[in-house]
């Protein structure tokens, strides 16, 4: 369902373009950040659906070979990290050619004849926004802002449609605001929708003896492992599979947790695997407010959080009964195992844990990452590689 305004130009042209995409790294290292998840959707496919129509993204270089840009005469600039609302959608239909839609001077729109150079938005007029905005600027603004992300979301996918029915061996506490898509199944599990919704996505499963606490979004053809213990506001992205105790957090997709452990506070990439008993901390003994790794910052930098947990980019991977501590940043295509806890900041292709860090061999990272592609029945093609190639180039000074 679109939520089009009337007033559009039907050959407006949509572009989600990166804003300080470095503050989101490692996470944008393999994406967009419009193609990051929060609630249940992809930022895109938020405006995908509300504007009803394809959008394209301005990102970094290494990115453009798989998400490429598309540039008409009417072009639409959006910030790629703030999550669309029909107020929202309504002030940018209004804007004029040569205009730019702002928020506290945090730059939201702009609209444009022709891209012919990246200093054209900076010559535009600027509107101020008066509404609210949900936007994520850092990696831990995912899951902390996820419940408000996930109820916008289930509103906007549940409108004027019925559920798929529930099978009377679940008992659900509270006002039953749950919805299940075709194909999704859940048996003998315990549904708590008094805190927010509870969504299953096409083909998904809820095995037997779990228990959930909404708001969560579990995304198509994922997986809720037996007695599995959830606390929204989480999300489970789509080809994902989950055990154990989750809190707060959200899986983007194609990745596992498929075991006990805890998972707290945390944003896990796509194609990671967390091994069995893999625990991270959320909380500093000392109550202390969490610093994380920043790129943008190139140092420890305060996220203003006293729960924060683990931030791991895409094709990373843990052993079992690794213990990550609090506010962990892992980046790309990085193998942690072993005893004792490994320091906070962990670099992309690296192999290691406490003991110390090696560069993983990057032919060898490619061979594992195509063979985990496989399995979701997805090619490892030249595309992939060359993005993988680039990031290994890129982050090659902090393995040093």
């Amino acid at each position: 369902m679109g939520l089009f305004i009337s007033h559009f130009s039907a050959n407006m042209n949509y572009i989600l373009f990166d804003n300080e995409r470095e503050r989101l790294l490692p996470l944008t290292f393999t994406r967009p950040i419009a193609d990051l998840r929060i609630g249940i959707l992809t930022i895109r496919q938020k405006w995908e659906r509300m504007l009803n129509s394809n959008v394209s993204t301005m990102t970094a270089d290494h990115l453009i070979g798989k998400y490429p840009i598309q540039i008409t005469d009417d072009n639409v600039l959006i910030n790629g990290g703030i999550c669309p609302s029909v107020e929202l959608i309504s002030a940018i239909g209004s804007l004029a050619f040569g205009e730019r839609l702002v928020k506290d001077g945090f730059l939201i729109a702009a609209r444009l004849s022709g891209l012919e150079d990246e200093t054209a938005i900076a010559h535009t007029t600027g509107t101020e926004f008066d509404g609210e905005i949900l936007s994520v600027r850092d990696p831990w603004d995912i899951f902390s802002k996820n419940g408000d992300a996930l109820k916008a979301d289930f509103e906007l996918l549940t409108v004027g449609r019925k559920s798929a029915p529930l099978s009377n061996s679940n008992t659900v506490i509270g006002n039953g605001d749950i919805f299940l898509e075709e194909g999704a199944k859940a048996e003998a599990c315990i549904f708590n929708t008094t805190s927010g919704p509870i969504y299953l996505g096409k083909d998904s499963e809820v095995m037997e003896g779990s228990v959930i606490r909404g708001p969560f979004a579990l995304c198509e053809e994922s997986q809720v492992k037996m007695a599995t213990k959830i606390y929204g506001p989480t999300t489970i992205g789509p080809h994902s599979k989950v055990g154990g105790e989750v809190n707060n957090s959200v899986i983007i997709g194609y990745s596992n947790k498929g075991h006990d452990g805890f998972l707290g506070n945390s944003v896990i990439g796509e194609w990671c695997n967390l091994g069995a008993d893999t625990n991270n901390s959320n909380l500093k003994n000392n109550y202390d407010e969490v610093r994380v790794w920043s790129y943008a910052a190139q140092r420890f930098a305060k996220t203003g959080l006293q729960f924060c947990g683990l931030i791991m980019g895409d094709h990373s991977k843990s052993g079992i009964n690794t213990m990550f501590n609090t506010g962990t940043v892992v980046g790309v295509s990085s193998n942690v195992f072993g005893s004792g806890f490994p320091r906070t900041f962990i670099p992309s292709f690296q192999w290691g844990g406490a003991a110390g860090f090696v560069e993983y061999n990057k032919e060898k990272a490619f061979a594992t990452a195509k063979r985990v592609m496989q399995r979701r029945g997805i090619v490892f093609d030249e595309t992939e590689r060359e993005l993988l190639s680039a990031v290994f180039d890129m982050t090659k000074s902090y393995r040093n």
